[in-house]
């Protein structure tokens, strides 16, 4: 089974259980079928293999702005399907959506331009790019998201998990985005960190925050909600957390891609208490 239908059987099968999620897991649902009939998002990764040690020992990651190309007219095409599932699926919106395909379309808006901007965390040329086509600019970022995670993701599994075993930076090795999640594995619970761009996994210390590397104790904690297999890490020095799921106790044939979706309330109730998502 792919990852794709993987994350889409898991999905499907708690939807009917967990009716204050109906929506959101809708919505994903389609966009996950969507991208399993569709993989040729246009995009396209060509890090030089004869380069990736030498980056990773220099603390880059393997994949950097520069080894992304675009095919415009694939992109599009795939594009204007994906914008005819969010708006099926959305009750709103539909109008910003149109404009984001008409942007692209009409090449006022450059998608490599964007995705680099994505990948380097410079918000400056999507708030530009969607106030000029009057659009929300965190709705112009997750819909490029979409297409970007999907073609990173299917690049990362290609990777041999040995090129980065030496990596112990608090960003992805791959692509360079911050952790979605983490996992605790195995008898002595090994802490892996899961890119929340292209989902590929990598060990990290277990006590230390991977959004500002604090290894004080005394700064570090976490809480849990029933019996469930996730808990949220936090860390008082920097206000973060993450999600971590404790595959001892479970689950873990459950992509994290899922379980993140899975556990919003964790997310509302880390937000309530003055916590935000590690950026």
């Amino acid at each position: 089974m792919s990852r794709l239908a993987d994350i889409l059987a898991h999905l499907r099968s708690t939807s009917a259980g967990a009716p204050e999620y109906h929506e959101v897991i809708r919505l994903f649902i389609a966009v996950y079928d969507y991208l399993e009939q569709r993989e040729e998002t246009g995009i396209h990764v060509s890090a030089p293999s004869e380069h990736r040690l030498e980056r990773i020992q220099g603390g880059l990651p393997v994949v950097s702005s520069e080894f992304i190309t675009v095919d415009r007219k694939t992109f599009v095409i795939f594009l204007d399907g994906l914008l005819n599932v969010l708006k099926a699926e959305g009750k709103e919106g539909g109008e910003a959506l149109d404009a984001i395909g008409a942007g692209f379309r009409e090449e006022r808006l450059d998608p490599a331009a964007l995705f680099a901007a994505i990948l380097g965390r410079n918000r400056a040329p999507l708030e530009e790019g969607a106030a000029e086509r009057g659009i929300p600019a965190p709705l112009l970022e997750f819909v490029l998201e979409i297409p970007l995670k999907a073609t990173l993701a299917r690049y990362a599994a290609s990777l041999a998990p040995e090129v980065v075993a030496d990596w112990q930076e608090r960003y992805c090795p791959v692509c360079g985005s911050r952790p979605g999640m983490a996992e605790l594995i195995g008898e002595e619970g090994r802490r892996f960190l899961s890119c929340s761009c292209c989902a590929f996994r990598w060990r990290f210390h277990r006590l230390t925050c991977p959004s500002c590397g604090c290894a004080d104790p005394e700064q570090l904690a976490y809480f849990t909600v029933g019996d469930g297999t996730v808990r949220v890490d936090t860390c008082k020095k920097c206000s973060r957390y993450i999600k971590t799921r404790d595959s001892r106790k479970g689950n873990d044939n459950v992509p994290l891609e899922a379980e993140d979706l899975l556990t919003i309330h964790l997310d509302l109730l880390a937000s309530r208490a003055g916590y935000e998502r590690g950026k």
